[in-house]
């Protein structure tokens, strides 16, 4: 490509390399598509590397070392501008290094071009956990998530900060709402009913209703974005999810209709306690993450009865178990014959006529 079609190109788009004069490389210019996966090929000598590795991959690690502090740069060395008239919309740049083929069973393509580390870590950083039950994402929800939810609400909205009946030790229900109210809990926020706990303790009748019932935490009404406001929200939230073990239910009235939205700082969902991504969870050598089955090799011991008995028409008698034949491994399948009256095995009937019984006995 020749310069001048370099200015057709945006370099928010392309990553644009002018007069590249790197070893073999021969005062080329190209511009290559970003985001996107990019395959340089070429004869033995053209100078492939030299423009993947000693062009682009040189230039990005060098800005990259450059942004940082001069504390940081003086123990990573000094790194050579590359041959190159200009390169732009070049990104901090990752080489994977070309190493020889392990004979480790645990080796893949990963772990011998070592990218397998910087996925892990990919995937520990920014990875989403979603419910296998429902397909919505699991999230660990915090204080500033419920104080921004409250906030969003329009003004004049009736909020209820409600928080979970948790009843902890031996005590029952009564005895559980007489310590609400001695920790300075009054009221009881029922499917959209609040109740007073002195008057539950009086009437015990409907006790039963309190099974889906939830402690009033605070109630305000969303006029002001002030700093007071929010410091007093976030004081009724953490509260609320530590009376609530963790989980906390905001009630509102928005122009006379309701509305409950349920927040929860424990990574579950749908009853399911979920692990929280990181780098050991994607790790198949480490025994937390390692597939409980094959334990990380990508695959198990066992038998394929199809190439044990390639030939289904034949029986015992005739020979049908193909690694059973011999003069030393015949001896197993004479063993079966001489036995075979003590398990009632048919051994002149073919295989595919035995039953799953006789089929799970060989």
């Amino acid at each position: 490509m020749t310069n001048d079609y370099l200015s057709e190109f945006n370099s928010k788009d392309y990553i644009l390399i002018k007069g590249a004069r790197v070893h073999n490389l021969k005062n080329i210019s190209v511009a290559i598509k970003r985001n996107s996966l990019v395959v340089i090929t070429g004869l033995s000598g053209s100078g492939k590397s030299s423009l993947a590795f000693d062009t682009l991959y040189s230039e990005g690690q060098r800005r990259y070392v450059e942004s940082l502090s001069a504390y940081a740069r003086q123990f990573l060395g000094r790194m050579h501008k590359p041959e190159v008239e200009y390169i732009k919309g070049i990104s901090p740049a990752i080489a994977i290094e070309q190493k020889v083929i392990s004979r480790n069973p645990r080796s893949t393509v990963g772990t011998s071009t070592e990218i397998y580390d910087y996925l892990k870590l990919l995937f520990a950083r920014i990875g989403k956990t979603y419910s296998p039950i429902s397909g919505q994402r699991v999230m660990r929800h915090s204080v500033a998530d419920v104080v921004n939810y409250v906030m969003g609400l329009p003004a004049k909205s009736i909020v209820y900060i409600l928080s979970r009946i948790v009843i902890n030790g031996n005590r029952n229900l009564l005895q559980h709402l007489q310590v609400l109210l001695q920790q300075g809990f009054s009221r009881i926020w029922i499917k959209g009913e609040i109740r007073r706990i002195e008057e539950l303790l009086s009437d015990t009748q409907n006790i039963g209703e309190l099974q889906q019932a939830f402690v009033v935490v605070d109630r305000l009404v969303v006029e002001t974005l002030d700093q007071d406001i929010k410091t007093r929200i976030a004081d009724s939230v953490q509260t609320a999810l530590f009376e609530g073990g963790g989980e906390c239910l905001i009630s509102s009235e928005v122009d006379g209709e309701a509305f409950q939205e349920f927040f929860s700082n424990r990574f579950e969902l749908d009853g399911i306690t979920f692990e929280e991504p990181s780098v050991n969870l994607f790790s198949f050598n480490n025994p937390f993450g390692a597939c409980k089955v094959c334990e990380g090799f990508g695959s198990v011991m066992g038998i394929d009865p199809d190439l044990v008995i390639p030939n289904k028409s034949l029986s015992i008698y005739e020979g049908a178990i193909s690694c059973w034949k011999g003069e030393k491994m015949g001896l197993w399948n004479e063993e079966l014959v001489n036995s075979a009256y003590h398990f009632d095995f048919p051994i002149h009937r073919p295989y595919y006529q035995l039953s799953q019984e006789h089929k799970d006995l060989l």
